[in-house]
């Protein structure tokens, strides 16, 4: 048999040929994070797989063998997708204004008999895909600066108001710094970058003060003086750095901890688990921690310099510069440099819908890395 006949094109081949492309040390590091969030779970229950630790896990597989089923995809797939998902995404939250599910005075959710979703997750892939595709379709020139990216921006700001109003401070803000990441990388000019950077600058007060909710200007001040009300609004703030101060070098050890086993530290197993996680490992632990994800954030960057298309590179920048955003306004908030706005750690918090969106986003730079190679049009063909 000649050498031709046995590298023929078939599906076979091509399956195997792709899985070989598949950054499996990736996906090791995404799982190893993955079981560090469902050991802390288990340990807040505490020591117990239910109510949190076993979905966690169920979740988590359940979305990793998806990820290695989407990241088989001809990134001509993912183009083509891109405008419906964002327009899916974008109807969603629509739909979350008229009916959706209220949980601690927020209205955020659809809900589908047991099944609940949270359309803003959606958004954030949809944003990337569609920011990336629009700019795959524009020349150097126009996206350094020009008329057309009024189209970009409006695709950033409109789902940043209907989160917003939901309201979710922390994902608008999200969706806000991951769209205007996209934009640097595409080309943005400079000026046009420090204009929006002043622009911000001067709307924060008026945005404070006219438009921002009542609880949430609360959340913002105490952010600045978290003694001021101790007992109230600075609550969570203050066991938050107490429990990170609690835990030392080496922490107090596993399942151990008076901050979050005797539940003084608010939301121990979704926004504040890293403090929960600092109390048990200490600085050593969180140190190691930051280093698994640093090195994902460094892989997804290496993957997205080396695509050979213009929308691979975008879309795993963007998917890379959402991942790094949720880590560093979880971080700071829980370390008390940042205002609380509900933001989860990534794989770590407990939460069904940001496990989804995070596995698909990493989908796409996996998808990415397979098809580095390919020069993305938008022709036909699911598979390469």
């Amino acid at each position: 048999m000649t050498s031709s006949a046995i590298t023929r094109p078939g599906e076979r081949e091509r399956l195997s040929s792709k899985l070989k492309q598949i950054d499996w040390t990736f996906t090791v590091l995404l799982c190893i994070i993955a079981a560090l969030g469902t050991a802390m779970l288990y340990s807040v229950a505490p020591l117990a797989w239910h109510p949190w630790a076993a979905k966690h896990l169920m979740r988590f597989c359940l979305c990793l063998a998806l990820m290695l089923a989407l990241t088989l995809l001809n990134l001509r797939i993912w183009l083509t997708l891109a405008y419906p998902i964002y327009g899916a995404g974008f109807f969603l939250l629509l739909a979350v204004m008229a009916v959706g599910h209220t949980s601690l005075g927020a209205k955020r959710w659809l809900q589908f008999g047991p099944i609940q979703i949270q359309p803003s997750e959606i958004m954030k892939i949809g944003l990337v895909l569609a920011l990336a595709r629009f700019y795959h379709g524009v020349s150097a020139k126009d996206a350094r600066w020009s008329w057309k990216l009024l189209f970009p921006a409006g695709m950033i700001a409109l789902p940043m108001l209907l989160i917003a109003k939901q309201p979710d401070l922390g994902t608008a803000l999200l969706i806000g710094f991951t769209g205007a990441a996209m934009m640097f990388l595409a080309g943005l000019d400079w000026r046009a970058l420090a204009a929006g950077v002043v622009g911000v600058v001067v709307a924060v007060p008026v945005f404070v003060k006219f438009i921002m909710k009542g609880y949430q200007r609360d959340r913002v001040l105490t952010f600045l003086s978290p003694e001021d009300d101790p007992s109230g609004s600075g609550y969570h703030i203050l066991q938050s750095k107490i429990a990170l101060g609690s835990g030392g070098l080496l922490g107090k050890g596993y399942g151990l901890g008076t901050q979050s086993q005797l539940n003084f530290l608010p939301e121990k197993h979704t926004d504040f688990i890293f403090a929960t996680f600092a109390e048990q490992f200490g600085f050593v632990g969180c140190t190691v921690l930051l280093l698994l994800y640093g090195a994902i954030i460094f892989m997804a960057l290496r993957t997205a310099m080396r695509s050979h298309s213009h929308f691979g590179r975008l879309a795993a920048g963007g998917v890379t510069a959402t991942f790094a955003f949720y880590i560093l306004v979880n971080a700071s908030m829980v370390m008390g440099m940042a205002p609380v706005v509900g933001v989860p750690m990534p794989l770590l918090s407990y939460g069904g819908t940001e496990v989804l969106t995070v596995m698909i986003g990493f989908a796409l730079v996996q998808a990415v890395r397979v098809h580095r190679y390919a020069e993305v049009t938008s022709g036909k063909g699911m598979l390469v």
